[in-house]
């Protein structure tokens, strides 16, 4: 069935946009036209070589050693993008293109402190400053510089630094748990700490002098622990972190690493996933410009914090000649207006958001009316139809609302929007350039038109380098490439239809997506089950019409003669807010008398899900897989009950 159109790009399309720019310059520079979108992408996903050169060559990428090639073999994994070049990745965001020294790049706004802006002159030196300083601590090409602080100019300029030094960058946001913090630093072991003493959220302040000590004492790799005083500016040092040296930015392999980020698996601790410098320069630049239409004269926000992969996303910004605007606090505080408010206090010309928060604005009834916007992005979950009418309705007629979906895994979305193409209610517009997306049937045949994985056929630039201290590659083919040898899947249920528009309808794997952000089952499981009362556990997450953040269930099999009343209930969901996030606090807490497991004792989350969502036992799991078919009984009747509710 397909929705209303709700947007037209204009008549002059090719002309005022960017994508309209690179496609004359494709006929002019390279003799190759195309008549539409579907013809264009067609070529950058079937010869990525020559797409990639292009995107290399159009955006004037700086080489310090020039490459023997684009992509001598595309095989997956392991496929290896510019051999032999050497480039830096910073270089490029603060090359700041088509900005001159005292325009704004950086407009930061924060319910802790007043607003902030930086000129591109200011950045510049700022980063050559904490550059300085950190050099002047001992940090070098492959050291760990890890920030425990949200998304403020002081982050964006240490990690921009570190980048330059050829160090590498991990960011987790000062609203994380100790333990979700940990779990992920222990692995890559960092030099120097970075951490804000607090903030405030809404009204309320939060210390987080408490935590940083227990990181700090987790983390014996540490040389150095800077403090940011954001709620009170007496504890500061991080403006200590200075020196004299001139900016220089230190040369790397295209696949040297630039930052680590982190994706919770169902089993074990989150992924530590390596991004290189070249992949996610080359990607952000096509992303930003081609697809999102940035360039000089936009500001560009985006509703995130540092512990999500959207962050890294929107800071590279500058690369296209963007100015940024950062926001800090409550989104909510002191109503749901308070980012909307934003729009015209910072200028900003495309809104990031994600789906969630906008079908919450909707239940909010609010119309923010705001007809200087050109873009609304929406993503970390899939925006029904309602969500793009809502968006015409009450926000503007004119502009191009864009819906996209990605991975923390690739650092970009790989299905989204495009200047060229219209906006049909609930759909995805297109496949990115570059990016092979196909739906797979479980035969491992490309479908169209009907629900399949979510698989990418051919290498992008931008997947990892590789999982940190993963030497022999073992964890990373075990992510994504063992389900679909040499194909990349990705764990989300898709339908491409025949024009190449895309609807995903969730995840395919056991992972949680709850309010747009992902969480790994693990965490959850580290925390639960270090509980005395409790010695098993499983969580599901299900999807619910009309509530973006679903229903979120934990089963628990309580210690030999214990019952679970509302005290347990209590002290589990407290652990969890203390240790994870008030995300990860389950609607619901049941008592089963076994977790279902497989021989190989893996716990069984999605036939759990299958069955509290109508599928038969037998259909759902297969019994003679399992360790304890009989624990499947109790959540069979629980489905009924729920039913019949």
């Amino acid at each position: 069935m397909t929705g209303a159109v709700l947007w037209q790009p204009p008549a002059d399309v090719r002309e005022t946009s960017r994508i309209g720019h690179y496609l004359s310059w494709l006929e002019r520079e390279r003799g190759l036209a195309f008549a539409d979108y579907a013809a264009l992408w067609r070529w950058s996903a079937d010869d990525l070589p020559a797409f990639w050169q292009s995107i290399a060559d159009y955006f004037e990428v700086i080489w310090h050693d020039p490459p023997s090639g684009v992509l001598p073999d595309s095989a997956m994994p392991g496929a290896k993008w510019f051999p032999g070049a050497t480039l830096n990745y910073a270089e490029h965001v603060l090359r700041m293109p088509g900005l001159a020294a005292d325009d704004p790049v950086v407009l930061a706004y924060s319910q802790s402190r007043e607003p902030i802006e930086l000129t591109k002159s200011d950045l510049l030196e700022q980063v050559r400053i904490v550059r300085s300083g950190l050099k002047a601590r001992g940090v070098a090409r492959g050291d760990r510089v890890a920030a425990y602080a949200p998304n403020i100019p002081e982050t964006y300029v240490l990690m921009l630094a570190t980048a330059s030094l050829g160090a590498i960058f991990s960011s987790c946001a000062p609203e994380f748990g100790v333990r979700s913090v940990i779990d992920r630093w222990q692995q890559i072991e960092p030099k120097v700490l970075v951490a804000v003493d607090g903030y405030r959220y809404g009204d309320k302040p939060i210390d987080r002098t408490d935590e940083v000590a227990a990181i700090r004492a987790a983390l014996p790799s540490l040389e150095h622990v800077i403090t940011i005083g954001y709620l009170d500016p007496a504890r500061d040092t991080f403006g200590d972190l200075k020196g004299d040296d001139p900016m220089a930015y230190e040369k790397v392999a295209f696949d040297h690493p630039l930052y680590v980020l982190y994706s919770s698996g169902t089993t074990g601790l989150p992924k530590p996933i390596v991004h290189g410098h070249g992949g996610i320069l080359l990607e952000h630049l096509k992303m930003l410009a081609l697809h999102h239409d940035l360039g000089p004269g936009d500001r560009f926000f985006w509703f995130t914090t540092t512990g999500w992969m959207m962050w890294n996303f929107l800071v590279s910004g500058p690369a296209v000649g963007a100015a940024i605007v950062l926001f800090d606090g409550n989104p909510g505080f002191p109503d749901m207006s308070a980012l909307w408010d934003l729009v015209d206090e910072a200028g900003i010309t495309y809104f990031g958001t994600s789906a969630p928060f906008l079908m919450a604005c909707r239940k909010a009834g609010i119309t923010p009316r705001k007809e200087r916007l050109r873009g609304i992005g929406s993503t970390g979950a899939p925006l029904p139809p309602e969500g793009f009418d809502w968006v015409y309705e009450a926000v503007g007629r004119d502009l191009q609302l864009q819906s996209l979906s990605g991975g923390t895994d690739v650092c970009t979305g790989f299905v989204g929007a495009v200047p060229l193409l219209p906006v049909v209610e609930g759909k995805i517009a297109c496949r990115a350039l570059g990016a092979r997306v196909e739906a797979y049937d479980p035969e491992g045949r490309p479908v169209l038109d009907e629900l399949g994985e979510l698989v990418i056929t051919a290498p992008m630039p931008s997947m990892p380098v590789g999982f940190w201290n993963d030497p022999d590659g073992k964890r990373y083919r075990e992510a994504y490439f063992d389900y679909f040898p040499g194909v990349w899947r990705h764990g989300d249920w898709i339908t491409i239809g025949a024009d190449g528009s895309c609807v995903i309808t969730g995840r395919s794997d056991a992972t949680l997506n709850r309010g747009g952000v992902r969480l790994g089952t693990a965490e959850f499981y580290s925390v639960v089950e270090s509980l005395p009362e409790v010695a098993d556990s499983v969580v599901v997450h299900l999807e619910q019409e009309g509530n973006p953040n679903g229903e979120l269930l934990l089963f628990v099999v309580l210690t030999e003669g214990l019952e679970l009343d509302d005290t347990l209930r209590k002290r589990i969901a407290g652990e969890l807010r203390a240790a994870l996030s008030p995300r990860h606090v389950p609607d619901e807490i049941h008592a089963v008398r076994a977790v279902p497991r497989t021989l190989s004792a893996k716990k069984l989350e999605v036939p759990v899900k299958r069955i509290l969502t109508g599928t038969p036992v037998e259909s759902a799991a297969a019994k003679g897989a399992l360790a304890n078919p009989e624990s499947l009984v109790a959540f069979e009747e629980l489905a009924k009950r729920r039913g019949a509710g």
